[in-house]
């Protein structure tokens, strides 16, 4: 019950999210923007309001049913949003448009449909200005993305409730915001001429706020106001929501075994008391888009109650991993009698990663044999509050989560955890006591000295180019590039025409990329529709050629020590998509 309250309270708040507030003029501005007329225009509020909280529930409904969309890259909804606010814009400053022969003659039929041609002329405009603008709404309220994630895959029935709940507050909020904003602008009296200074002005915030989504500088404001600590109103939620679920004690990765998990030579395992006090429960896997080593058959952590889970998240291009999958392999294999499960929570980091076929690859090649499902949409990642690739967390016989790690390493800590739970199992369901004490170590790792690694990850892609030497970070699009003769450490350099993503950098002619690192081993994300077989040179001294096609983690360098060099990389041709470098 207090989950509807704080679902009303959230939908209200959400006009005050800094996510929200450079797109309050749309509103405001879109229910004043009617061929001159001053007074209160209820059906053009109503309408995109509605419209927009209609948009939001099939957004959000849409977003649980299908993966139909799963590879429809980011840019595109920020430039269908965008544009439609542009078009908006451009009306407000030339209503002209609207009232031409050409659109005049495009909506004859619907006219006749509609009976009224000002009815028609104005309402589908409003429809569509609220629905493209429910997406963005939808996605600034940590309640909102609870009941998303967490509330909707369990009961349908009690999630669409707090959903339209949700949904109702923020109609409400926003119908509040455009009929004060409309009051004061009639009282003000310079919204009635259709061409005077107002509506000019208008027009132009709807071009900078459409131009803003594009360019997703909507984002960085709302990054800026987070960061200045200003209109937060996400915390008070977050503050209602822990009154609602209370936040329990999570065993941090560097906390020491025995303080983390049970002991068998206690003689006694924690009450039930004891572990709500202490941990957290783990949460339902949500929105899955996909399931490997299941049969195709979906598995829930709710029928894997009363087994020891170690839920490892992780994404196949990445070697930090990849590191870690000799020791999980050894573990699954080792204790899977003795009740431990192994979910692998696989979420991608870059769109490729998001297809099945792709995971299903990876899967054979690193031998795993344990359920592999795939978290497309990140939903399952946020309700765990993740933010690292790869984490591990091992859930006990009751759901909580009772071990917890970052990265790689630790692994004799963690397989000491495994046993723990493992026991209280065998202890708890009057089994014998099995499970070995001893700890594996597979032949086939590699380890890193983490210390010595001074080269950070580093991407191609323009969202997170920041180490782009001798081109313009953050900048998408074809840039031509030249080598210049002194080159930084730990700085990216590219030679030749590059085309760049939000994910990549695509070589459109022969090229070149150079790096100066310090580490022991260098590898590439990277991917090529005909295959391109590239040359590497370290310190100017030919090393090999790798054939890059799939899209994977290629294996560059791979030295028996550490040390500071110079990468340089030969592309003979264009079709080279370089997404990140990582060093190890």
């Amino acid at each position: 019950m207090l989950l509807l309250l704080i679902s009303f309270i959230a939908g209200v708040l959400t006009v005050l999210a800094p996510c929200i507030l450079p797109l309050l003029p749309v509103i405001v501005g879109g229910t004043l923007s009617d061929g001159g007329t001053a007074g209160f225009n209820k059906r053009k509020a109503f309408t995109i309001i509605l419209s927009l909280g209609a948009s939001v529930i099939a957004f959000t409904l849409l977003l649980k049913a299908s993966t139909l969309f799963i590879d429809i890259p980011e840019y595109v909804w920020k430039w269908i949003s965008g544009g439609i606010v542009i078009f908006l814009g451009l009306v407000t400053f030339f209503p002209s448009l609207w009232e031409s022969k050409l659109l005049a003659k495009l909506s004859a039929k619907s006219n006749i449909l509609l009976g009224k041609g000002d009815q028609k002329k104005n309402f589908w405009g409003d429809v569509i200005v609220g629905a493209a603008l429910g997406p963005v709404f939808s996605t600034c309220s940590p309640t909102y993305f609870i009941v998303l994630a967490t509330v909707l895959p369990v009961n349908f029935f009690l999630g669409l409730t707090y959903l339209l709940t949700y949904t109702i507050g923020l109609c409400l909020s926003l119908l509040i915001v455009s009929v004060v904003g409309q009051k004061i602008m009639n009282k003000l009296g310079v919204v009635a001429d259709p061409n005077g200074w107002f509506k000019k002005t208008l027009g132009v915030v709807f071009l900078i706020v459409g131009i803003a989504i594009i360019g997703g500088l909507d984002k960085k404001l709302q990054l800026t106001l987070l960061d200045a600590g200003f209109f937060d109103v996400t915390k008070i939620e977050q503050t209602l929501l822990q009154k609602n679920n209370p936040p329990q004690t999570t065993p941090t990765p560097d906390t020491p075994v025995e303080n983390t998990t049970m002991k068998k030579d206690s003689g006694s395992y924690p009450t039930m008391e004891q572990k709500q006090a202490k941990y957290k429960k783990v949460p339902e896997l949500s929105s899955i888009d996909g399931y490997v080593n299941t049969d195709g058959k979906p598995i829930t952590l709710a029928e894997l109650k009363g087994k020891v889970v170690l839920l490892d998240i992780w994404t196949y291009s990445c070697i930090n991993c990849q590191r870690t999958l000799p020791y999980i392999n050894d573990w699954y294999a080792k204790y899977k009698d003795q009740g431990l499960v192994v979910v692998g929570l696989h979420t991608p980091e870059f769109a490729f990663e998001r297809i099945q076929s792709n995971v299903e690859k990876a899967v054979e090649r690193f031998g795993i044999k344990y359920p592999v499902v795939l978290d497309n949409d990140y939903s399952t990642w946020n309700a765990l509050g993740n933010q690292f690739w790869p984490r591990k967390y091992l859930v006990d016989i009751d759901g909580y989560i009772v071990y917890d790690h970052i990265g790689e390493g630790n692994y004799e800590e963690t397989e000491k955890a495994i046993q723990s739970a493992l026991k209280e199992r065998a202890s708890r369901m009057g089994m014998e006591d099995k499970v070995s004490t001893k700890t594996t170590k597979p032949t086939d790792v590699v380890t890193v000295d983490t210390s010595k690694v001074k080269s950070p990850e580093t991407y191609f892609g323009s969202s997170r180019n920041q180490y782009l030497a001798n081109g313009t970070p953050g900048r998408a699009g074809e840039q031509t590039l030249t080598i210049p003769s002194s080159i930084s450490f730990n700085k990216l350099y590219l030679g030749g025409t590059w085309n760049m993503t939000s994910e990549y950098a695509e070589s459109k002619s022969a090229g070149s990329v150079i790096f100066n690192y310090e580490a022991k081993n260098v590898y590439i994300t990277a991917e090529s529709a005909e295959g391109v077989e590239v040359e590497i040179y370290k310190d100017d001294v030919f090393v090999k050629k790798v054939l890059i096609k799939d899209e994977t983690l290629y294996p560059l360098i791979q030295d028996a020590e550490y040390g500071k060099h110079t990468l340089r990389i030969v592309v003979p041709k264009a079709g080279l998509q370089a997404f990140t470098f990582t060093f190890g």
